[in-house]
């Protein structure tokens, strides 16, 4: 027997999942391609799917950090900042996004809220469907869930990530075998 609450989690997916802008995933995957060093960032739950692309730019064979952590290096010109927030008004990925552009690096998100603060410095955007708490007025939010929280942004955020990375093995040449040449082997 089927679990009905995962298949009404599947349907929103696929449902909000048609509103993703296949134009932006590409203009997002070339900033990626021309970036000689991708930094990615994110909080919270939105984070963790952004810490999982992070991992496959690295397969991918690109130079990448993700923020905040002890190995990360100072972004310069030349680089890319890829945020991952839902409500683009996080005070500490917000800084961030300031001093990417004060040094001169491209700036992408991914986001709920195009119109928010990390969104109107950005040169690309991915707009995903969803809702926040983080967002004053329940009435901007894109997306209604049956889901707490801004879950529905950070499932579709994974998933969109994926979409890139499909883009970037079209876009680099590469293939899952290439891929997994860079798989971790001290687990």
């Amino acid at each position: 027997m089927r679990s009905e609450t995962l298949h009404e989690i599947v349907q929103e997916l696929s449902l909000y999942s048609e509103q993703v802008d296949a134009l932006q995933i590409q203009n997002v995957a070339h900033l990626c391609q021309k970036a000689q060093r991708i930094f990615v960032a994110g909080a919270g739950r939105s984070g963790f799917a952004a810490r999982g692309f992070a991992n496959r730019l690295m397969q991918l064979g690109k130079e990448t950090y993700f923020v905040g952590e002890t190995t990360t290096p100072a972004i310069q010109q030349g680089d890319l900042l890829l945020i991952g927030s839902g409500s683009g008004k996080t005070n500490s990925l917000l800084v961030d996004a300031k001093k990417a552009k004060e040094k001169g690096a491209a700036l992408a998100t991914l986001t709920i809220y195009p119109h928010a603060a990390i969104g109107k410095l950005a040169d690309a955007l991915i707009v995903i469907p969803g809702g926040t708490p983080k967002n004053e007025s329940s009435d901007q939010d894109t997306a209604t869930s049956i889901q707490p929280m801004g879950t529905l942004f950070e499932q579709l955020s994974w998933l969109t990530y994926d979409a890139l990375v499909l883009e970037l093995m079209k876009l680099l040449g590469e293939t899952s075998a290439t891929m997994f040449s860079r798989h971790a082997n001290l687990e």
